[in-house]
């Protein structure tokens, strides 16, 4: 659905891999000129990374987002065996890693806009950045905005509960119970993991600015946990806006509360110095 709806408005849907669909805009502003192939290669990308079970409609509504102020936007969707083992996680994290360093996208500028789930696979990308940072670091630079929308952060209670909320809600008490079963059966091959994943993220090499949204009743989402992550980041030199509800839907903010959220976001992306911003969302 989301490739016709693009489609139908001059956005080109092409499919990369196995849930990666990049979409080209080819609605450039007339002041902006033809595109060259020059242009093309330095043109700004938003790497999208939606949460699980998300529906093309709604990620299209974010898509829409970024098509509005002249950006492509790389859509990476996760699969839930990916969390649940996570050195499958790792692995579709090398494989976002290779693609964002390959010839298409290797000189151009990045955003990245994470959903939930979404910032533990970008997690999962910068555990190999940081096992090689001076490889790795054209693309640390390249990363202009950071975007975490209702990030997966706190106990290993929270992630099995939120899990069966948003995942499996029919069957959620059921599912809360064996996840914390499976996580304690297999700590070494997931819990560990994502200690280490969350490790990596606290002392992320990149050091570009942020935005993080999120809410005090996110069963998935940790709201003390993400404002110590919030003032670790602060405190360690980067610049962190942040926007919190007292209560909203994980991965919902937009939906319920959408005039907080696109000004929040609308200033973000304007304290960043990048040409298809200047076009008016």
């Amino acid at each position: 659905m989301l490739a016709r709806t693009a489609l139908s408005r001059g956005i080109i849907a092409h499919r990369l891999g196995k849930n990666v669909t990049l979409y080209t805009n080819e609605l450039a502003s007339p002041a902006s000129g033809p595109q060259t192939q020059t242009s093309e290669a330095h043109k700004p990308l938003m790497l999208m990374l939606p949460w699980l079970g998300s529906r093309p409609q709604a990620v299209a509504k974010y898509c829409e987002i970024y098509f509005c102020t002249g950006f492509d936007v790389l859509v990476v969707e996760s699969e839930v065996q990916q969390f649940l083992w996570p050195r499958w996680g790792l692995e579709h994290g090398k494989k976002l890693l290779e693609l964002l360093e390959s010839e298409r996208f290797v000189s151009r500028p990045l955003l990245v806009h994470a959903f939930s789930i979404g910032g533990y696979t970008f997690a999962q990308l910068l555990i190999h950045v940081s096992q090689n940072t001076e490889k790795y670091q054209s693309l640390t630079k390249r990363i202009k905005g950071q975007i975490y929308d209702s990030l997966v952060v706190g106990s290993v209670e929270n992630m099995a509960i939120g899990l069966g909320k948003t995942v499996f809600p029919r069957w959620e008490t059921l599912v809360k119970q064996v996840s914390l079963l499976y996580f304690g059966l297999f700590k070494q091959q997931t819990v560990d993991y994502f200690n280490a994943s969350i490790e990596v993220f606290w002392k992320t090499p990149v050091t570009a600015p942020a935005v993080f949204f999120f809410c005090e009743n996110d069963a998935f989402s940790d709201a003390q946990s993400m404002e110590e992550v919030i003032d670790y980041w602060r405190k360690h030199g980067i610049d962190v806006t942040s926007k919190k509800w007292q209560d909203s839907t994980h991965a919902g903010h937009l939906k319920r509360h959408p005039e907080e959220y696109l000004s929040t976001l609308h200033i973000f992306l304007q304290s960043i110095s990048m040409a298809p911003l200047k076009a008016k969302m």
